[in-house]
């Protein structure tokens, strides 16, 4: 086997890893009850599959800036994936959009309980009042 020949076997196994992983999501996004499952489906595999498909391009191309770009592209992706899913699980959870149920601990319900209690003791603010 030549060079070539392995480097297309490595990169046809990691685009096959990647299919897998967003194969999975699509799977848990169906399958799953709720949001905040729905959304651990959704960012784990995608990351990993994105990660997966990074490499079988760094493989098949092999040059520097090929590196520096998948390298940035998987940075800014692991860092706007996680934070996104926070942001829109702690919407659904004020907006009561999840099961209660399958939480097995709530950490979140104390805070804005707290929260809720030192708003409703300050006065509301009043609106500002604009120059003609």
């Amino acid at each position: 086997m030549t060079g070539d020949e392995i480097r297309e076997m490595v990169t046809v196994g990691l685009v096959l890893v990647a299919a897998l992983m967003c194969f999975a999501a699509g799977v848990g996004l169906l399958r799953f009850p709720d949001v905040l499952s729905r959304l651990h489906a959704a960012t784990k595999p995608q990351i990993l599959g994105l990660m997966a498909v990074a490499a079988a391009i760094a493989v098949n191309n092999a040059t520097i800036g090929t590196f520096a770009l998948l390298t940035a592209i998987i940075i800014f992706q692991g860092l706007t994936a996680p934070i996104t899913a926070h942001m829109v699980a702690r919407a659904a959870y004020r907006s009561d959009h999840l099961r209660r149920d399958f939480l097995i601990r709530d950490e979140l319900s104390e805070s804005i309980d707290r929260v809720d209690e030192d708003n409703a003791g300050s006065p509301a603010t009043a609106p500002r009042d604009t120059p003609d």
